[in-house]
């Protein structure tokens, strides 16, 4: 059984329709991506699944319980969290109250504090910067500190909307490190949207292609790279090289 099984979804805004009849599936500890132009609905469909939108029709299922509706404070006891596109850190709370905010929907509020403590360990840069205020940030250090804080929820499903959106190739990197290490060190499955295609097709095995507000390809990582229309859609027609991993940085 898959943990997250989206089937169906149609979502609009008022009278404006956004996602038509969207299938897709995530399993325990599975990296996998969504892709696609500018437009296309990936954001949309993240905010459906994580509860900030509500379907117009489909289900949304967690480990087989349909999830569909429910709000995100609850979505995200059950394991479903995101880090928005544009990182949206409180600017005037320190990198530390930043990520006891993180915790705000668990239970056991007794361990977090250890568990600030372990995210400081692995992201060393919130340590460095631990009493300083979100907006003295750089770009990068806020996108660390945006994954942390998601992190801190324990997700079994993390939800990453554009986070390289406006990095530094150096910063891409760590990035791409750290969505790869997420699964590996902290146990929770990723579904992530990326305009960048060369990092999202380096770190998912399984990969999505959204066009118009439909999934018009799904496979497997690998068959998604060498498809026509994956080079199409980022290269400008069927040509040129398949997409690497290496493109991470020009793509």
């Amino acid at each position: 059984m898959s943990l997250l099984e989206v089937a169906n979804v149609d979502t609009a805004y008022g009278a404006v329709a956004v996602n038509r009849d969207v299938s897709l599936s995530v399993a325990e500890g599975e990296i996998a991506t969504i892709l696609g132009p500018n437009g296309a609905g990936k954001s949309t469909l993240m905010r459906a699944i994580c509860g900030l939108l509500k379907p117009k029709r489909g289900r949304i299922m967690l480990d087989g319980h349909d999830v569909t509706g429910l709000p995100p404070d609850r979505l995200a006891k059950l394991g479903v969290v995101m880090v928005p596109e544009g990182r949206r850190i409180f600017a005037d709370l320190t990198v530390r109250e930043n990520l006891r905010l993180g915790a705000y929907s668990r239970e056991d509020q007794g361990e977090v504090e250890a568990d600030i403590g372990r995210m400081e360990s692995y992201f060393s840069i919130l340590a460095d910067k631990r009493s300083a205020k979100g907006g003295e940030l750089s770009g990068g250090q806020q996108q660390m500190l945006a994954i942390a804080r998601g992190l801190m929820a324990r997700p079994r499903l993390l939800l990453l909307d554009e986070p390289s959106l406006g990095l530094s190739p150096l910063m891409v990197r760590e990035v791409q490190s750290v969505i790869i290490d997420v699964r590996k060190n902290f146990g929770a499955a990723v579904l992530l949207v990326e305009q960048n295609a060369g990092l999202a097709l380096s770190v998912a095995a399984r990969g999505y292609l959204m066009q118009s507000g439909k999934i018009v390809l799904a496979s497997a990582i690998a068959d998604l790279r060498d498809s026509t229309l994956m080079r199409e859609l980022y290269l400008g027609g069927g040509k040129r090289p398949p997409i690497k991993s290496r493109d991470v940085e020009t793509l």
